[in-house]
């Protein structure tokens, strides 16, 4: 018994010593690419910084040490922008588009659920070939909670694909529906107003300078006129966009987005918008930046409308409303334009119209999820492992006119953040083989949206701003 409890002994401490040796190559190998200059991080060799950027970043994202694992998410955010890798506010384009300087493309914004730093990777590979710098990624309050990403992580994660990759210039991360919860915004106004408040600081302390936030939920269509059913949803917002004033950074002008139609219900109007748009004029502060685009419904819904069968049903947007919408902000606001939610599951031919109605940004999620779910590339056995998953921790939200496809189609975006450390380990020719067809994805959009050759445009246009962040002790004692 005293054998094996001693042969156990030793291959626990034989264990320890190979993790503190790899912790320590570790640290010895950021020593040979970034120093601390007047507490600022400096990248000493770019190319040794990316040929270790695939480990750091692995190591930052699932460090079970808390302290380390912020330390490490804020040094790769900070070597990027050493490197000329420029988090950014994309206001000032916007404000450009509103007053006719620039007009005829769509800006992608992309959501990633999972395969993040491979996604990424593969957005910033094709945007370097077709000199796109006109795209958003972005993030929502719900993806945050069930994708088990939050903000500095995915921040950082998306500027270690920028690494990787050798993009360089603005890149844009934002808060997607920032959105105020109903129901609990009924149980305790307060408490939600707070929530918010903490969210947005946490985004905008992660180099989030674009926040798109999302009150239409307590739009009241009881009350008998429009501007008496937006005033909730407009005071909401211009008390958050105040909060946000109060606390960007100096020299940065965070790009900020309202909602008048909750996506999924009925098409919103140009008496809605101008309803809101007017009531958020009178109640924000006069002296400041306001609103740069404002989302609609046209006709969309998130994820798409799953069929029994688990195929999604043909959806019919309102291109002339959106059209409508679209020049009623730009024309008598000043905004860029209307902003279109839940469109990546629409055919190709529908991408063009965004452009021809003068839509300023549209929102994709859903259709890169399902491209990597469905990949001929994706393994049967840990495709077969997750949807088990799904099902026995998700059995509760199954409806009780649901098939099984349509459960799995509509529960399998939360597949991505219990299981995250396992679709990072999947093999490597597996995750070349999928993002190689994202990155198809992307490059269609981008030509389909026209933005393809808008990187000196934006670089023209937004500058390049960098707000460099003093070090924490953590990292300093890192290096």
């Amino acid at each position: 018994m005293n054998s094996i409890r001693y042969i156990y002994l030793k291959l626990i401490i034989k264990s320890l010593m190979i993790i503190l040796m790899l912790k320590g190559d570790k640290m010895g190998n950021i020593k040979e690419f970034i120093k601390i200059s007047n507490n600022l991080i400096k990248v000493t060799n770019k190319d040794a910084l990316r040929a270790s950027i695939d480990e750091l970043i692995f190591q930052a994202v699932f460090s079970q040490d808390g302290e380390e694992k912020k330390a490490l998410l804020r040094l790769i955010i900070e070597a990027a922008k050493d490197i000329g890798i420029i988090p950014s506010s994309i206001n000032e384009f916007y404000k450009d588009i509103g007053k006719g300087r620039y007009k005829g493309f769509t800006v992608p914004a992309i959501n990633i659920r999972g395969l993040t730093y491979d996604s990424a990777r593969a957005v910033f590979r094709k945007a370097k070939e077709m000199s796109v710098g006109a795209f958003i990624f972005e993030i929502a309050r719900s993806e945050i909670g069930y994708t088990a990403q939050r903000p500095l992580e995915y921040s950082a994660v998306v500027l270690a694909a920028a690494i990787r990759e050798g993009f360089e210039g603005p890149v844009f991360i934002q808060g997607d529906h920032f959105q105020i919860s109903g129901k609990r915004y009924i149980e305790s106004q307060q408490a939600e107003i707070d929530y918010l408040h903490g969210l947005i600081k946490e985004a905008i302390d992660a180099e989030f300078y674009n926040i798109d936030i999302d009150a239409s939920t307590t739009v009241d269509l009881s009350k008998p006129t429009v501007k008496e059913q937006q005033k909730p949803n407009y005071t909401i917002t211009a008390a958050l966009t105040n909060y946000i004033r109060e606390i960007e950074p100096k020299g940065i002008t965070v790009s900020v987005g309202g909602e008048i139609g909750e996506i999924g219900k009925s098409n919103s109007t140009v008496e809605e918008l101008k309803a809101f748009l007017d009531g958020f004029k009178e109640t924000a502060n006069k002296n400041q930046t306001g609103l740069s685009k404002i989302s609609v419904q046209t006709g969309t819904s998130h994820g798409g409308i799953v069929l029994p069968d688990g195929t999604l049903a043909q959806i019919k947007i309102d291109f002339d409303t959106l059209k409508k919408l679209s020049d009623a902000a730009r024309n008598e606001y000043g905004l860029s334009g209307a902003v279109q939610h839940g469109a990546s599951t629409l055919p190709e031919s529908a991408f063009g119209k965004f452009v021809e109605s003068g839509c300023s940004e549209v929102h994709l999620a859903t259709g890169f999820q399902n491209i990597i779910y469905d990949s001929k590339h994706m393994p049967s056995d840990f495709k077969t492992e997750v949807y088990e998953f799904i099902k026995k921790e998700f059995a509760k939200e199954k409806k009780e006119n649901q098939t099984e496809e349509q459960f799995i189609y509509s529960t399998r975006k939360k597949g991505f953040g219990s299981l995250k450390k396992r679709w990072w380990e999947l093999p490597k020719e597996v995750k070349a083989g999928i993002a190689a067809e994202l990155e198809e994805r992307f490059g269609l959009l981008f030509e389909k949206l026209n933005v393809v050759n808008t990187k000196d445009i934006m670089n023209k246009s937004v500058g390049k701003n960098i707000i460099k962040k003093e070090i924490p002790d953590t990292v300093r004692r890192m290096i």
